[in-house]
This record gives C-alpha cells, sequence and structure tokens, in this order.
C-alpha cells in the first residue's frame, strides 16, 4: 500500500507515465485510472499514494488521475467519525463496518492515524487495528498520517474519497484523530458525521468543545454491554434530551443519539437504519446535492491554500530558511513576527 510512485518529471509525460521504483519500471496514468474503475487494489494504493505525495513533480499526475475519475465518483454515502479518548473509535468502526459488508456493501475506511512529532509518520497501521475487517474482499482499509494536519485528517483525504468512491467503494468511513482540534474539517468533507461518546451524557458534554454539538448529525454513547448496558442507554437518553437545545447540523435532519456495544452488536442495527435513512431523506430532498456542491467549492479553496503556500515554501528555498528561523524561534532569538518578516524578505 505504501510504494512510492515517481514519474517523470517532464509535463509532457504527466498524463501518460508513472514510474514504480521498486519495480523498475513504467504504467500509463490510463491504466491505473482502469485498474481502479475496476477495483484493482493495487492501482487504488498507488493512487491514493500519488494524491498524497507532497512532490511538485506529481501534481499533474495527481490531478489528472482525479480528473478522469470523477465522473465514476459520488455515488456513496460519506460518514465521518470522531469521538473523546477512551470512546473505542476503532473497534466501534470495525464492527459497524462490518454490519455495512453483511448487508451488501463495499466499505472504505480511510483511517487517520497520529503523526509522530518526531517522524511525521504513521504511528499506528492497518495491519494492528481492524484485523478481522482488514481481511474481507469487500473492506479497503487506508491509514495515513496527519502530519499536523489541522483537523485529524490528510490535506488530500478528499481526493482519496474520490479513489475510493470510483473503485466501487459506496461506504466511505473517515475516522479522526479525535475531539480537539477542528472537526468543521471534517464536516466538510463527508455527508453524515457522528462523535462516539462515553456514558455520562451531560457530565460529558459540559467538558467538550461546545461547537462539536453542532457538526454531528449523530451522537453514538459506546461501550453499551454487560454492566454498563443500562448506564449507557440512560447515558443516550440524556443526550437527546440535550440535542433539542442544538441547532441541527443538516437541515430537516433532527439530531440522534443512540447507545451501542461494538462488541456485543447491540445497537448497531439502529445506527445503521438511521444512516439509511439520512441518506434516503437528503438524497430525495436535495440536501445532499446541496451540501455536496458546498463541499467542492470548499475543496478549491483549500486546494488554493495549499497550492499558494507549496509554491511560496519551494520557492527561493524557503523551507529550508523555515526550519532555521523555526530554531531561532524556538531558542528566544528572534520574535514570531521577526521570523515571518524574515521569510517574505524578497533576495
Amino acid at each position: 500500500m505504501n510504494e512510492e510512485n515517481q514519474p517523470p518529471s517532464t509535463a509532457k509525460f504527466a498524463k501518460k507515465k508513472v514510474f514504480r521504483k521498486k519495480e523498475s519500471r513504467e504504467i500509463s496514468i490510463d491504466h491505473m485510472v482502469q485498474g481502479i474503475k475496476k477495483g484493482d487494489r493495487m492501482a487504488l494504493s498507488r493512487g491514493i499514494t500519488l494524491v498524497e505525495s507532497q512532490a511538485k513533480r506529481h501534481r499533474d499526475l495527481a490531478n489528472n488521475l482525479v480528473h478522469e475519475l470523477l465522473p465514476n465518483a459520488g455515488n456513496s454515502l460519506r460518514i465521518g467519525v470522531t469521538g473523546v479518548p477512551g470512546a473505542g473509535k476503532s473497534t466501534w468502526i470495525e464492527s459497524f463496518g462490518k454490519k455495512l459488508v453483511d448487508l451488501g456493501n463495499r466499505v472504505a475506511i480511510l483511517a487517520i492515524d497520529p503523526s509522530s512529532t518526531l517522524s511525521g509518520g504513521s504511528i499506528l497501521g492497518d495491519k494492528t487495528r481492524m484485523e478481522q475487517l482488514s481481511h474481507h474482499p469487500n473492506v479497503f482499509i487506508r491509514p495515513s498520517a496527519t502530519a499536523g494536519t489541522l483537523g485529524g485528517v490528510h490535506r488530500m483525504t478528499r481526493e482519496t474519497i474520490v479513489l475510493c468512491e470510483a473503485a466501487g467503494f459506496d461506504r466511505i468511513i473517515v475516522e479522526t484523530v479525535g475531539v480537539g482540534q477542528s472537526e468543521v474539517v471534517v464536516r466538510g468533507m463527508v455527508d453524515f458525521f457522528m462523535l462516539l461518546a462515553l456514558t455520562g451524557g451531560g457530565d460529558e458534554l459540559q467538558g467538550m468543545k461546545k461547537g462539536i454539538m453542532e457538526l454531528v448529525d449523530a451522537v453514538i454513547v459506546n461501550k453499551a454491554d454487560g454492566n454498563n448496558k443500562e448506564h449507557a442507554i440512560r447515558g443516550a437518553a440524556e443526550y437527546k434530551q440535550l440535542l433539542h437545545y442544538v441547532h441541527p447540523a443538516t437541515p430537516g435532519w433532527e439530531t440522534k443519539a443512540f447507545a451501542c456495544s461494538a462488541i456485543e452488536g447491540f445497537g448497531m442495527d439502529d445506527v445503521y437504519q438511521m444512516t439509511q435513512q439520512f441518506y434516503d431523506e437528503t438524497l430525495e430532498n436535495g440536501v445532499l446535492k446541496e451540501r455536496r456542491a458546498g463541499q467542492s467549492l470548499d475543496w478549491m479553496k483549500q486546494m488554493i491554500h495549499n497550492r499558494l503556500l507549496d509554491d511560496f515554501l519551494q520557492e527561493n528555498n524557503r523551507s529550508k530558511k523555515l526550519k532555521d528561523l523555526q530554531l531561532q524561534v524556538k531558542s528566544g532569538d528572534i520574535t514570531p513576527a521577526q521570523a515571518v518578516e524574515m521569510l517574505f524578505l524578497k533576495e
């Protein structure tokens, strides 16, 4: 999954060739497109690696790949999952994923791992989590490091969603790092957004960011098993009462609250039926189409921001200069404002 694609830097080959370093051979972007459309996992993995690359020489290739696949995308329900620490996101997603595939869905899970503060790499991987689900023929799991990106998602997650949809996956689950960063970013790329919580709804809500409740379409109180089951059910009831005072995230949709158990399966049918109801209703009333259109504009704005930042840092070797200035700010030799002014100085 983590193979590196190193296409030729010559612009005229941007659409035609991609170089696989490990196998020392070339294949065409057209071949990759056809492979993804057929559901080829290797082609999909390589395509995602390409769009995630921050190398300037890969930009045109990645853009062409997404452009070619965009007409085949969009036919899925995109579900974002965030949660408080200890809520058991990975275990819950594995249980929910099993429910989805058992009902005939093809599921892609974009598991966004915390990045190492030292290396910037992914701390966790798909082989250490969701072990049972990762072997299912109708499931594709892709871990990506956040690399410090705002919102706990990789900055190319939108492109990855397009590739997965083009490969035939009709349920896309985006797992975020968790509550504490900007969930607005996640809300801006999924259709349905849910918060995994623990028991003690009222008390726990007080400790959360107030705005998160206005972003989610459902609150799922997990770990409703054993002696904790009744407590979790009461917690879900508390959330349901509290949600009456919160502006719903989706027009025409009342934010739901359920208790469930990822281990015992209790309540998972209710959660599935809720997501299906949301998809059917928003598809019929046009809310889904309107949301997707708005997200496309947000996507464009984010790409402009990324492009400007990339080009700025690559010009005049500013990336190296930035690292030097960061060290000086950290040591107290200069102020942040001075560092910015120095970074913008024309040489």
